[in-house]
């Protein structure tokens, strides 16, 4: 929501009348000194969206605000134009409504479109979330990164690696949802407040790394011919893709990076398919390359890859990792249930480079349990026991 900066207006004002942390309220125009409003100036009130109200014979603003259920301060400070007692039938007011419904509709069919929507509606109510371009798929969709907050420990997480995994995507965003609402009403989630987190971790999402790989398993092969006749062939003429985990060039993303890349190459497929198939040589692929380079640039803490499924974690490679990601790994077993398994005779993977390459906690959490893609009527279930997972990686 926007408001006018005002004779006499700063933060601490918005703040107190809004009933937001301050810092929300800064971070959500990081264009504008919090010292030097300017009178006409535009501030965005992060958490609230506005609507216009037609007065109605006989109306104030106090019956309105009782009717609406809307704070009386709030409705006065963003009609502070108009004389409260001189309102008049067919006059227009705004309706300051504070968010506390979610956005994200998880339990859907979630393509890269509505991932895009979602983004645009979170970035519209929360302007203190940032949305970044990392790089772009092989088609050109742009591969999305939210970063929240600012704090000193640097927590990424990602989804949908895998095509037919992309159910980690809404579950991802979700929490990321009940997180900004959380934040912007100062309400717990499980019992516990989130704003401290605010000020001390900035936590980095990519909820899709895999975009054109879960647009072909959700809405089959794409209209632009060379990519469909691509696809169609690798599949052996097949248009059911449920099977499909790699890119559109039938590269497994999760095969590309050079943490023992080799072992994969030889024994994995040699050519592009469905599944399995590691490229010819590591980060070959743009959104493997882009996860990678984001990595490097950010120098994150610990990172968590979101996969489905089999209700396991895999928290090591080569015993590179620090005695604190066995600490970690355990209070994530014992919030969700979920089996930690320190080795596996598997390579190349993103979190097995992270380790190999910096000595820090890095998991592949395989959420779920059944046939991949998982089904919808499991994503309740499914959100309930990542979610311990999602504030024990922030508050650790």
């Amino acid at each position: 929501m926007n408001i006018t900066v005002q004779a006499g207006d700063n933060y601490w004002l918005y703040s107190q009348t809004f009933q937001l942390p301050l810092q929300l309220i800064i971070d959500s125009n990081p264009s504008i000194h919090p010292d030097q409003l300017s009178i006409g100036q535009t501030v965005r009130i992060p958490g609230f969206v506005q609507e216009n109200y037609t007065i109605q014979s006989g109306d104030t603003l106090w019956t309105i605000a009782q009717q609406q259920n809307i704070s009386f301060q709030q409705l006065l400070f963003v009609n502070r134009q108009i004389n409260p007692n001189a309102l008049y039938a067919g006059q227009q007011i705004i309706l300051p409504r504070r968010v506390t419904w979610r956005v994200v509709n998880g339990r859907q069919e979630y393509t890269y479109d509505d991932l895009i929507q979602n983004l645009r509606q979170l970035s519209y109510i929360y302007p203190f979330m940032s949305n970044f371009e990392v790089g772009q798929s092989v088609m050109g969709k742009p591969i999305p990164e939210l970063v929240i907050g600012k704090g000193a420990k640097k927590v990424h997480w990602n989804g949908s690696f895998h095509a037919n995994e992309w159910i980690t995507t809404p579950i991802i965003m979700t929490f990321l949802n009940d997180y900004l609402l959380s934040l912007t009403n100062q309400q717990p989630i499980r019992g516990l407040q989130v704003n401290p987190l605010y000020e001390e971790v900035l936590l980095s999402v990519v909820p899709m790394v895999n975009p054109d790989g879960v647009n072909l398993v959700l809405n089959g092969p794409p209209e632009e011919p060379n990519y469909r006749e691509l696809v169609l062939d690798i599949n052996n003429g097949s248009t059911d893709f449920s099977n499909w985990k790699a890119n559109i060039r039938g590269v497994d993303l999760n095969n590309q990076y050079p943490a023992q890349w080799e072992i994969e190459k030889e024994r994995k497929e040699q050519e592009p398919a469905p599944r399995d198939y590691p490229g010819e040589a590591p980060l070959t692929e743009p959104e493997a390359s882009a996860i990678a380079d984001l990595t490097v640039n950010r120098d994150f803490d610990r990172v968590l890859a979101f996969h489905t499924q089999g209700e396991v974690i895999y928290w090591g490679f080569e015993n590179s990792e620090p005695p604190i990601a066995e600490t970690i790994v355990n209070e994530f077993a014992r919030v969700s249930g979920y089996q930690p398994i320190r080795t596996v005779d598997s390579y190349a993977g993103y979190k097995d480079w992270f380790i190999q390459e910096w000595q820090r906690p890095g998991y592949t959490l395989e959420l779920g349990e059944g046939i991949n893609p998982l089904p919808l009527s499991q994503y309740e279930e499914i959100y309930q026991e990542a979610l311990g997972i999602f504030l024990a990686s922030l508050y650790m």
